[in-house]
């Protein structure tokens, strides 16, 4: 009952002070005064009068207190009203009776007296509206037949999608700048926060939903700075192997071996590990070859370095080598290594001719190893032995009376591969490579 009687005593004020808002407030005088009732309601008529939207009210003043009766457009009219009347001396209460007009008629001519006005606004604004886009056009198409122009920004540029992305940047500038002097015009500039700010968020929405387009252009962007390959280089690039064609704003095109297209988006170009096999001239093949269990290794070593120095292919500087791999169950492991000039030799039908004529050597001197045979016995009482790993009787290859010729292994294959990429080149196609670019 307290807690009750408690929150009856906050409201009584409360309540209070809601029925005398917009009540006159002061000491209220003893006399009464026809003549003085008269006055005021003659001073707030002539008020009415000189507003607008109070037409259909009726003022009645008795004893002080002001009665007003009718009906306004809206209710915050009405209730200014009781501001004005609160305002007049003399007045001791007010009682407002004014309601809400439901009248289509006037409702209606309200609005369309604001179009009018706003019509003719409109056509007084016109003039300066019309100079404010016109300068807005002069300046963007003088910004365009700039960005246009291949001087200075091909020589500013290392490559056309760069030189490309500076008149791009400028047709923005020009852009922005037209918009901000016509804003200026028309007194308007106010709203380029609001267009910049709208635009600001809209492209950070767009860049969440592009996110993989926008990295692909960055890494676009930075190949064609970095040039980490030229057109026609043999490279390896996420297991893809294949000479380059052209980089191009979205992806980096390949020729296969096998003469097929391979397209690789520059983000995953630009992250992962290239193998350029063209960037240097020398390069090294490697393969194995087995000898007899029972071979003279140093001999075998020795004869396979002397075949490979001899082949005319073979640079001489940086040098052959040949060493023990492994040792097998039934023969010994050497592996062997040289290198060539790419540029003159094709490296597989090099090492396909090393390995051919290095073998005819082993097969000559008798060291080559006998390819090994398993004697499989069926159940019996005998008991199963493997006599040997030859087959019975088998005997070593005998030498041949002269050695294996060596054969063409020229860079014809690869040749072949270059006139395509170069056809393909000719095309016209956008190419971020140039033939000239210093690599990284």
């Amino acid at each position: 009952m307290r807690l009750i009687a408690l929150l009856i005593c906050l409201l009584c004020p409360l309540a209070a002070q809601a029925q005398t808002d917009g009540q006159p407030s002061g000491t209220i005088t003893i006399a009464d005064s026809v003549t003085q009732d008269a006055a005021i309601a003659n001073r707030i008529r002539a008020i009415l009068a000189e507003l607008d939207g109070f037409e259909e009210i009726t003022v009645t003043v008795s004893s002080g207190i002001v009665t007003f009766r009718g009906s306004t457009l809206d209710l915050p009219t009405a209730q200014r009203l009781n501001e004005l009347a609160g305002r007049v001396e003399g007045v001791v209460a007010i009682e407002n009776e004014v309601t809400e007009t439901t009248d289509v008629v006037r409702r209606l001519n309200p609005a369309v007296e604001r179009f009018k006005v706003r019509g003719q606004q409109i056509i007084a604004f016109m003039p300066l509206a019309l100079i404010a886009l016109s300068l807005f056009a002069i300046i963007v198409v003088l910004g365009f037949a700039i960005a246009r122009r291949k001087q200075p920004w091909d020589r500013l540029a290392p490559n056309a999608f760069i030189a490309d992305i500076y008149r791009q940047i400028l047709r923005l500038v020009f852009v922005i700048g037209g918009l901000v002097v016509a804003l200026d015009i028309v007194n308007a500039t106010a709203l380029l926060s609001g267009i910049l700010g709208a635009a600001g968020i809209v492209g950070l929405a767009i860049g969440f939903a592009v996110r993989d387009t926008v990295e692909n252009f960055i890494a676009s962007i930075m190949l064609s700075i970095r040039q980490p390959f030229r057109p026609n280089d043999t490279v390896e690039i996420e297991g893809d192997t294949g000479k380059v064609i052209r980089l191009t704003s979205r992806a980096t095109i390949l020729l296969s071996f096998d003469g097929n297209h391979i397209r690789i988006p520059n983000s995953i170009v630009f992250k992962s590990r290239i193998v350029n096999f063209s960037r240097n001239a020398e390069r090294r093949f490697t393969f194995e070859l087995g000898v007899a269990a029972d071979a003279d290794l140093a001999q075998a070593q020795s004869l396979a370095l002397s075949t490979l120095e001899q082949l005319p292919f073979v640079l001489k500087d940086p040098q052959a080598s040949v060493w023990i791999e492994a040792v097998g169950d039934s023969s010994v492991v050497m592996g062997m290594a040289a290198w060539i000039d790419q540029n003159d030799t094709n490296i597989v039908l090099a090492r396909s001719e090393a390995i051919r004529l290095v073998q005819a050597a082993y097969d000559t001197a008798g060291v080559a190893a006998a390819a090994p045979a398993y004697r499989v016995l069926m159940e019996s009482t005998a008991p199963a032995t493997v006599e040997s790993d030859r087959p019975h009787g088998a005997e070593r290859k005998q030498p041949d009376s002269e050695p294996a010729p060596v054969q063409d292994v020229d860079a014809a294959e690869d040749e072949q591969l270059s006139r395509i990429v170069d056809q393909e080149r000719a095309e016209k196609h956008t190419d971020l490579l140039r033939t000239n670019a210093d690599q990284e």
